[in-house]
């Protein structure tokens, strides 16, 4: 176990959701926009993903590319 304090209480809290979005674009100051499956969009840091790629992200950060996904809605 860490003997540093913060890494013990950091380690307790939640750790942001892994997002798949659409890149929508690649703008020139190093952020992407990208769009979720509910359609709202993003400005984003990282340019890493293409335009027209599914990308991983994690909060407000393009963490890399994703595989291409169908979206599937089951009704319970």
């Amino acid at each position: 176990m860490s003997t540093n304090v913060f890494a013990r209480l950091r380690a307790l809290m939640p750790q942001p959701a892994l997002q798949i979005a659409e890149v929508v674009a690649v703008n020139s100051d190093q952020t992407s926009t990208v769009q979720y499956p509910d359609g709202n969009q993003q400005r984003v840091r990282g340019t890493s993903v293409a335009v027209g790629e599914p990308a991983f992200v994690r909060n407000g950060i393009v963490e890399g590319l994703a595989p291409a996904y169908t979206a599937v809605v089951i009704e319970i």
